[in-house]
């Protein structure tokens, strides 16, 4: 007999089938883990191998073995005679001149009636083996065949078709008026006409003739005409010392004192505009400049206790040297200058690169400085090795940068 309790109603039934079939075992796939590699598995060791190369090669490619030199100056104090010649192998001096001419119209104050005969300074030139003897009153000829005279007798030195003596000489118009006014010229002597002195014995003149006059010429107040003329040449002073400068050759230097200045009145002239006369003033400058290194070697072999030995040296723009000259200018022919420095000379010594680079080529740091050391041209100098692992520098000179650095003032 079943008891109440024992009576599960249906709803109740399934509640308790439930628990039951949990119960059942479940079956499920295993769980399978496949390791994942990279894509590029030697992507990091040649991104260091990479770094490694171009680091090495960085170190090559900025790889220097240089020596940077500042050359040895000295300053000697200057006081002594000194005389430059020129041979056929050097040409320690020249002489140079520059030609400028300015001119200012003014208020005529009326005319004069003048009779003047031209002037001016020419070179006479003889090629020939023997002294040349020209008498008073010589004549020489223009092309044109204006004739002027000299009023001295001369003595033009021996010489030779490629280097001729030479003397100057001033010469007068052998008639007034300006057609004498004549600019720049050469000139014969007609007297040697026929004669083989004809062509060995001749003349220049580097600046016009002036002072020819005939006839009425207009007249300026003589207070006006000086404070005028005197404007002119102040105006011309600047142009002169400019057009001089310009023609200083490569490696030559001009020295205060080494110049002249000489200005000339040229006769007056009526103006274009009526009632003005035109005042012409011509200012010539000379100068002897010298070739650098030949004069600061000269006054290095002056000062004993520089002990120098010929070495490469030049005057630097420092120094503080005035010439005067013993015997006056040259002109543009001298074959010799005499003259007297005074003031201070700032030298330099000048460095030859591949002097350097073979004096260290194949030596370490140390040998190279001891090398160097010995030099009187070098006052110091910076060695750079690179890359840091190298010792020495190359065998080959040319394979070594020489810097030459600027002396500090």
């Amino acid at each position: 007999m079943r008891k109440l309790d024992d009576i599960i109603p249906p709803s109740r039934r399934r509640e308790t089938e439930q628990p039951l079939s949990s119960h059942a075992p479940i079956s499920r796939e295993p769980l399978r883990l496949t390791p994942r590699y990279p894509k590029f598995p030697y992507l990091i060791p040649a991104a260091i191998a990479l770094i490694i190369g171009i680091s090495i090669g960085a170190l090559f490619y900025f790889s220097t073995t240089k020596v940077e030199v500042t050359p040895n100056t000295v300053s000697v104090a200057v006081q002594s005679p000194f005389t430059t010649t020129i041979s056929t192998s050097t040409q320690p001096f020249q002489v140079i001149s520059a030609e400028k001419v300015a001119s200012q119209s003014v208020k005529g104050s009326g005319t004069k009636t003048v009779t003047s005969s031209a002037s001016g300074t020419i070179t006479i030139y003889n090629a020939q083996a023997k002294v040349q003897k020209l008498i008073v009153n010589t004549r020489f000829a223009t092309t044109a065949g204006l004739i002027f005279r000299i009023h001295d007798a001369v003595s033009i030195p021996a010489g030779s078709k490629a280097s001729p003596g030479s003397v100057t000489a001033k010469v007068y118009a052998d008639k007034a008026g300006d057609v004498y006014n004549v600019g720049p010229a050469s000139f014969t002597i007609p007297g040697f006409a026929g004669t083989p002195q004809a062509s060995q014995v001749y003349a220049r003149s580097s600046s016009a003739m002036t002072g020819g006059a005939s006839g009425s010429v207009p007249v300026v107040d003589a207070t006006a005409e000086a404070q005028a003329r005197t404007a002119l040449m102040t105006a011309l002073a600047p142009d002169l010392t400019a057009s001089l400068q310009a023609q200083i050759p490569s490696g030559f230097i001009l020295l205060p004192g080494a110049a002249t200045t000489t200005y000339q009145s040229i006769a007056s002239v009526p103006s274009a505009t009526a009632g003005q006369v035109d005042l012409k003033e011509q200012g010539t400058i000379t100068a002897v400049v010298f070739q650098n290194m030949s004069l600061a070697k000269a006054i290095a072999l002056s000062a004993g206790r520089l002990g120098y030995q010929g070495e490469p040296i030049t005057l630097t723009p420092a120094s503080s040297l005035i010439l005067s000259a013993t015997e006056g200018f040259p002109n543009a022919d001298a074959k010799s200058f005499t003259f007297t420095l005074s003031g201070t000379a700032s030298l330099i010594y000048t460095v030859d690169p591949t002097r350097v680079s073979a004096a260290v080529s194949g030596k370490t740091k140390a040998a190279a400085q001891v090398a160097l050391s010995s030099y009187p041209e070098i006052k110091s100098a910076f060695l750079v090795l690179r890359p840091f692992w190298r010792q020495t520098f190359p065998q080959d000179p040319s394979s070594i940068s020489v810097v030459i650095e600027e002396p500090a003032n």
